[in-house]
């Protein structure tokens, strides 16, 4: 006897509280579950907070049975993405469910039958509404406590999208490598030191005092490293300036270091705590006592011992030359005296399309500690199935 579930929309105050709680109602007995503190998510669906809300539309779904929630997904098509396809494709993401086939059908369905309507072709999932960085792809490897603002979800989830019809689109890996004197390969080490005799080049460690010269330096390197990439639009000074201002306050300044030639920026590497350490006994909300407790956790007690691999980037000109083993030996520089509080760091998201990335993560010591699958559904199942070739 088959299962009898309700779908509902989200659209009362209650109704998105119980979309938020379900995955810690879920994972309640699970030690690796780390609840996103809410207003992260919150604000993806929110018009005044996410720009893309302004052409782009979303929907959120809960589902029922028998008057409890048993899956929660959301839908959505971001206008910047969604024609950078074979097909004009959308997206689902924040899919939590029960371990059941016919629950997971109907909140896929729903999902499909929402983007249809709107003329897309195929969904991508499970995805964000927004940029890779947070709330991306099903974890298919490493089930151990997750990074702040990543996935994590039980090792069923696989089955579930798979017994649909998602297919593998891509796998995007997360990298890690302990705090420690070795992991450089002899050839970056030796490209590296060659850099360190050269007079050209150097390597800095931020300074909250000149944040205003690092904004601007951000924001030349992120531009040229970055912004030619298809689909990734360039940065202000204003725009690199507020992200800096951001994270001022929870940074630690030893895990942030830029690289020059001839006093020109051209490479930079940005680290950051995992905050997932902390926040993991917040139950999602960020108030202003929790606030406090966060900032006391992180600078007085040092209360997390690994860190996150933010953004890496090297101006094209200066690629392959040992800047990246420059700024890896920089900080090891740093990082091996005896009041460093760190163990560990971990790089996420790299794409298997991404070789060259692979390379360089791999080169510096990095070995694959976690993957997530992004999966693809093509609504035309006749339609012959591609992989990514390129982010």
């Amino acid at each position: 006897m088959s299962h009898k579930f309700i779908l509902k929309e989200v659209l009362t105050t209650d109704e998105e509280r119980k979309w938020l709680e379900f995955p810690s109602v879920l994972y309640k007995n699970d030690p690796n579950y780390v609840r996103p503190i809410d207003q992260d998510v919150t604000k993806l669906f929110d018009k005044k907070q996410n720009k893309l809300l302004r052409k782009g539309e979303t929907v959120r779904f809960l589902l029922f049975e028998k008057n409890q929630v048993v899956g929660r997904i959301a839908a959505f098509i971001d206008p910047n993405t969604a024609k950078n396809n074979d097909q004009p494709t959308g997206g689902c993401g924040f899919f939590d469910c029960i371990d059941d086939q016919e629950a997971a059908n109907t909140m896929f369905e729903a999902a499909k039958i929402w983007l249809q309507k709107r003329g897309m072709e195929a969904m991508d999932g499970p995805i964000n509404f927004g940029d890779r960085d947070s709330f991306w792809g099903c974890l298919a490897d490493g089930f151990t406590e997750p990074l702040y603002n990543m996935p994590y979800n039980f090792p069923y989830y696989n089955k579930l999208f798979e017994n649909y019809g998602f297919q593998n689109f891509f796998n995007q890996y997360t990298y890690r490598r302990l705090i420690n004197d070795g992991g450089l390969s002899p050839v970056v080490k030796e490209k590296a030191e060659r850099l360190f005799r050269n007079p050209d080049y150097e390597f800095r460690m931020i300074s909250w005092k000149n944040i205003d010269k690092f904004a601007e330096d951000f924001m030349i390197i992120y531009n040229k490293a970055w912004g030619s990439i298809p689909g990734v639009k360039k940065i202000t000074h204003a725009h690199a300036m507020a992200l800096l201002n951001q994270l001022k306050p929870i940074l630690d300044k030893r895990l942030v270091y830029y690289g020059y030639y001839k006093d020109e920026p051209i490479a930079f590497f940005i680290m950051m705590q995992d905050l997932n350490q902390i926040i993991r006994k917040f139950n999602g909300k960020l108030n202003w006592f929790n606030k406090l407790r966060l900032l006391i956790d992180l600078k007085i007690f040092k209360r997390s011992d690994r860190i996150i691999g933010r953004i890496f980037g090297i101006v094209p000109e200066h690629q392959g030359k040992g800047v990246d083993g420059g700024l890896v030996i920089t900080f090891q520089k740093v990082a091996l005296q005896k009041n460093f509080p760190y163990k560990e760091l971990q790089m996420n998201w790299i794409g298997d399309f991404n070789q060259p990335m692979m390379k360089v993560v791999e080169s510096i010591g990095g070995e694959i500690y976690k993957t997530h699958i992004t999966y693809r559904y093509l609504f035309d199942r006749n339609k012959p199935f591609k992989r990514a070739t390129k982010g």
